[in-house]
């Protein structure tokens, strides 16, 4: 599975705002939102399954990198964004890191191989040290779909 099949370029976030995580769990739900992708009526619901799933352990990876995800009847197929906090976020990395880099994956219940299949493809790009590096640098939201495309098109990860 690609970036392509799951995030959605309208709620890319290039300079998130909120200081803690809750917070930039709702800043990226939001844009999810406010980019037509959910509903704004399952906005609460999905906060709360994000940080349900954040109290199973924090998926703060480390190297300055979260993947907050759940699963959540109100999508058809899995969404996603990705967020950049210049400054960085304490996220009860497993590193005990301030996190940058944020990739939110949100996935129907009852399909497990995609949800599995994306979160896979998100951890194989993120062990390209140049990947993260260009997308923590990146300033804009085009910015950080360009990286993504040229992620795509197998122009980091051998």
């Amino acid at each position: 599975m690609k970036f392509s099949d799951f995030v959605k370029t309208k709620a890319i976030k290039a300079e998130l705002t909120s200081a803690d995580k809750e917070g930039v769990v709702r800043e990226l739900v939001t844009s999810l939102v406010e980019s037509g992708q959910l509903s704004a009526d399952d906005h609460d619901g999905i906060v709360q399954a994000i940080l349900k799933r954040e109290e199973l352990g924090s998926t703060g990876i480390g190297r300055g990198i979260a993947v907050p995800h759940t699963k959540h009847p109100s999508v058809k197929k899995p969404v996603g964004t990705v967020g950049v906090s210049p400054t960085g976020v304490e996220f009860q990395s497993l590193d005990g890191e301030q996190v940058q880099l944020f990739f939110m994956l949100i996935s129907p219940p009852d399909q497990p191989n995609d949800h599995l299949r994306a979160l896979e493809n998100i951890s194989k790009q993120l062990q390209d040290e140049t990947f993260c590096r260009f997308l923590k640098q990146s300033k804009t939201s085009a910015d950080i779909q360009q990286i993504l495309e040229e992620a795509d098109n197998n122009q980091f990860v051998s």
